[in-house]
C-alpha cells in the first residue's frame, strides 16, 4: 500500500534507483552532517550502506519523486539470510529472537535537513511503518536510537530517565555488548544509570531526547540495558523495543476504536497469535483500522490522504553493489 498526501507519498522502495536514493540520503545525513566514517567507495558513490542493506527493505517518503525520509527494515527472514540482525553487533537480543513469529528491526531512520521542520515527513514514515506491521504481522519492532557524538554524559538526564522508568521486561530485555566497543572506549561508559535516580529531572530528560526517542516513548516503547558507543558512526545508542500489542492505548483507540486493538499480535508460549482475517490485507476490517491510524498520525493533513493498494512489491531486495 502507498499513502499519498498531496505531493508526498510513503511506501517501500521498488527498484534499484530508489534504493540508491535512500543510500544517498543516508550519506548526506549520517556521513556529511553527523560525521560517520565512510570508505573510499562510499565517498566516491556518496552512498551510506553496509552488508545488511543487501536484504533490507526501505520505507521511504517521496516528495515530487525525490526521497526525503527513510527507514531501513530487516525482518526475521532477511536476518536469517544475513546470519544476524544489524543490532546484534551492539546488543544481545537472544531473548527477542526466541519469540516465534515475525519480528523486525528498524534502523537508519533519517529525514533530509530541509524537511525536518515539516513534521509530516516523520509522521508519514510512522504511517508506512504501521502498515508494514499489520501486513507482515510483526509482533515486536526493535532497533537502536542514537545521539550524535561519543559522550553519553551529554545526555545523562535522558539516558538515566530511560533506565529508571522504561527498561524492557526481563524476559525480553536486550543487553549491551560493551566488549564490542572500539579499543579506545572505556567499557564503563556503557552504564545507563549515569545519574542517581534522585538527580533525574523528567523535564530536563525530555529536552535531551531526540524527536525519534520521544516518538518511541509515545508508542509505549521500552529500552534495553546499556549504552553502546559506536565510534565509527559517531553516535551512542540505546536499544529500543516496541511490542505491537502494547502500543499506547491513545494510539490503539484510533486503530479499531478500542485500547486492545493489537492484542492479536501478541506472542504467548512461543506462538504468535493471529485472529481471523483482521490482519490480512486487503480486507475491509484491516483497511478501516489502518485508515484510522493514518488519520491520527497525519492529523490536519488526513483530509488530503489517499490510500492506494496496488500490486507493486519491493522486488529489488538485493543490493546492487
Amino acid at each position: 500500500m502507498a499513502i499519498k498526501v498531496r505531493d508526498y507519498e510513503v511506501r517501500l522502495t521498488r527498484n534499484k534507483d530508489e534504493r540508491r536514493q535512500v543510500r544517498q540520503l543516508r550519506y548526506d545525513v549520517f556521513v556529511e552532517e553527523e560525521g560517520a566514517s565512510a570508505t573510499e567507495e562510499q565517498r566516491n558513490l556518496r552512498e551510506e550502506y553496509d552488508a545488511f542493506d543487501r536484504y533490507a527493505e526501505y520505507m521511504a517518503v517521496f516528495h515530487n519523486g525525490k526521497i526525503v525520509g527513510t527507514y531501513r527494515i530487516i525482518d526475521r527472514n532477511a536476518a536469517e539470510k544475513m546470519g544476524s540482525f544489524y543490532t546484534e553487533s551492539e546488543f544481545n537480543i537472544s531473548k527477542i529472537k526466541k519469540v516465534d513469529g515475525n519480528i523486525a528491526e528498524m534502523s537508519r531512520a533519517c529525514v533530509a535537513r530541509q524537511y525536518r521542520e515539516n513534521a509530516l515527513v516523520m509522521r508519514m514514515l510512522w504511517a508506512g511503518l504501521g502498515e508494514y506491521v499489520v501486513r507482515r504481522k510483526i509482533a515486536i519492532l526493535f532497533g537502536v536510537a542514537s545521539w550524535v557524538g561519543n559522550k553519553p554524559v551529554e545526555s545523562a538526564q535522558a539516558i538515566s530517565y530511560l533506565y529508571y522508568n522504561h527498561l524492557s521486561p526481563l524476559g525480553l530485555r536486550a543487553t549491551v555488548l560493551s566488549e564490542n566497543f572500539d579499543d579506545s572506549i572505556n567499557p564503563k561508559l556503557s552504564r545507563m544509570n549515569i545519574l542517581p535516580r534522585e538527580f533525574v529531572d523528567e523535564t530536563d530528560a525530555r529536552h535531551q531526547m531526540t524527536p525519534l526517542i520521544k516518538g518511541y516513548l509515545r508508542l509505549g516503547a521500552t529500552f534495553g540495558k546499556g549504552v553502546f558507543i559506536d565510534k565509527a558512526f559517531n553516535s551512542y545508542d540505546v536499544f529500543v523495543m516496541v511490542q505491537t500489542k502494547k502500543i499506547d492505548s491513545a494510539y490503539q483507540k484510533h486503530f479499531l476504536g478500542r485500547e486492545n486493538a493489537l492484542e492479536n499480535l501478541d506472542y504467548k508460549d512461543g506462538t504468535l497469535k493471529t485472529v481471523g482475517k483482521i490482519m490480512l490485507l486487503p480486507v475491509t476490517g484491516s483497511f478501516k483500522m489502518l485508515r484510522a491510524f493514518f488519520e491520527f498520525l497525519l492529523r490536519e493533513d488526513a483530509a488530503d490522504a489517499e490510500y492506494i493498494e496496488d500490486d507493486h512489491t519491493d522486488s529489488d531486495n538485493g543490493d546492487d553493489k
